[in-house]
């Protein structure tokens, strides 16, 4: 019988492993039921996730560096793109096609629902995997680490913040957050983000929960709450923000 400190260690411990497979498509081994149980707490652990995933770009990085650097930034969003499974890019034009071909809520998520995409979601990945190719070209490491770590920890922000729009779905079975864990979140975010990049990580801090606020507002008001495609779309859109800002030193 493990002692009461000892079992909440390594219940947190989990939490990585638990945010590792929803958030990525890495070979995991098989994690035990019991872990699942506990996925809304996990959040803490999504811009950890970032982590690890800016340290297997750093390799592709590495590997591509005598590369033009238009390529070798179309290497590294290839990359993210296999690594997370696309979920995040799906996410964004999901939720282009839903809260702006619905008119009505029931609408909205029936659109963000179904697999097809639309003209909205289309152009919506088009430009911001345009905007995010850009950003990427000729960004140092510790830039792209912060915007992967920092858009990650929006999540959990967004997910404290507002009500699940609908009674199914990923995000509906992660479950809704209490405060703890996503202010770890968005602290690890921050911390990492400012220890890398200066004075100008608390701008990139503002753009993102800017960035954040903004999806969560219309989100709101379109639908009444969060989904999963939200969350994705919030995702890649901080990552973005805070790629262009890091930069190129605005």
């Amino acid at each position: 019988m493990l002692p009461k400190t000892d079992e909440t260690l390594r219940n947190w411990l989990f939490d990585v492993p638990v945010a590792l497979v929803l958030l990525t498509r890495l070979p995991l081994p098989a994690l035990p039921e019991a872990a699942f149980r506990n996925s809304a707490r996990a959040v803490w652990a999504y811009p950890v996730v970032g982590i690890l995933l800016g340290v297997l770009i750093a390799c592709v990085m590495f590997m591509t560096q005598t590369l033009p650097a238009p390529l070798s930034a179309g290497l590294v969003l290839a990359a993210l793109t296999v690594l997370t499974g696309a979920m995040h890019e799906d996410g964004l034009a999901d939720t282009a096609d839903g809260l702006w071909g619905g008119s009505d809520r029931a609408r909205r998520l029936d659109i963000m629902k179904d697999s097809r995409i639309g003209a909205y979601g289309v152009l919506a990945l088009i430009i911001v995997m345009g905007l995010r190719w850009h950003g990427l070209t000729g960004a140092e490491w510790t830039a792209i680490l912060s915007a992967l770590v920092l858009s990650r920890a929006m999540m959990p922000a967004l997910m404290w913040a507002l009500p699940h729009a609908r009674n199914t779905g990923l995000s509906h079975s992660v479950g809704r957050p209490s405060l703890g864990p996503s202010l770890v979140a968005v602290s690890i975010g921050a911390v990492v983000t400012v220890s890398l990049t200066g004075a100008l990580g608390f701008l990139a801090l503002a753009v993102a929960c800017g960035t954040a606020a903004l999806i969560a507002t219309v989100a709101k008001s379109k639908i009444g709450g969060q989904t999963g495609d939200i969350l994705g779309a919030t995702q890649i859109l901080s990552e973005v923000a805070i790629l262009i800002i890091l930069s190129h030193n605005f």
